[in-house]
């Protein structure tokens, strides 16, 4: 039984070093090209977080042990529907994210949350609700997830770029080598991550976002699809 599990390993290795060798004796090279497509973004998730707060945090001089009046949720987030339908955000587009409460100051009651996923379509909305929002009960405002109605589009053109970017690529680097470029042997499409923006952070599938992610900053009012592509040429 030894000798049969001997011979059947030595069978099997030689096997292996003799489709090496093959794979060897053709030439060729295998590369990896990417591209970006940078969009605006049609659909627009914008997560408003509201809390209770005591008002004497907004009063001067006062410390956390003279805490004592606070604001309930019920109030802040009615100021904060009154604003938004001011600005034209239909209530369809307001859906309630969660609500929680997680940690409490020493002494004092639990402070409760709840948190908002609005549905927009332009940033000039974004701009008008920061402006016009009660801060005081704003516990956290970011980007949720960013969408183009498009993108199965961008995704076609980006996986061709990023192909083109592929044989650039592999011509110069067999120039370099004094050789020249061949045949296209192989072609290989990545699995694409899936991400997805995005509790509040975004990701989906090949989009991505830096986070935190500010309304306020222009250079996130994009979506960034990145895309790759291998492949493999002849070597002449």
């Amino acid at each position: 039984m030894r000798k049969a599990i001997l011979l059947s390993v030595l069978l099997l290795s030689y096997s292996v070093m003799l489709h090496a060798q093959n794979d060897d004796s053709s030439k060729y090279i295998e590369v990896t090209g990417s591209s970006e497509i940078e969009v605006d973004p049609d659909e627009i998730h914008l997560i408003i977080q509201i809390q209770e707060y005591w008002e004497e945090e907004f009063q001067d001089n006062t410390k956390p042990e003279q805490y004592k009046t606070k604001v309930p949720i019920e109030n802040i987030e009615k100021d904060l529907m009154a604003t938004l339908q001011n600005i034209g955000v239909a209530p369809s587009n307001i859906r309630v994210w969660e609500i929680g409460n997680y940690w409490r100051q020493t002494g004092k009651d639990f402070l409760v949350s709840k948190e908002f996923d609005l549905k927009l379509d332009n940033f000039k909305i974004v701009d008008a609700i920061i402006k016009n929002i009660n801060h005081k009960g704003i516990n956290a405002l970011h980007f949720g997830e960013l969408k183009n109605k498009d993108q199965a589009s961008y995704r076609k053109l980006g996986k061709i770029e990023a192909l083109k970017a592929a044989k650039v690529k592999a011509t110069y680097l067999v120039d370099c080598m004094g050789k020249q470029l061949g045949d296209i042997l192989r072609i290989i499409e990545p699995e694409e991550q899936g991400n997805h923006f995005m509790p509040a952070q975004a990701s989906f599938s090949n989009a991505t976002f830096t986070s935190p992610r500010d309304p306020n900053s222009t250079a996130l009012r994009k979506i960034k699809y990145k895309y790759e592509m291998k492949a493999r040429f002849e070597i002449k």
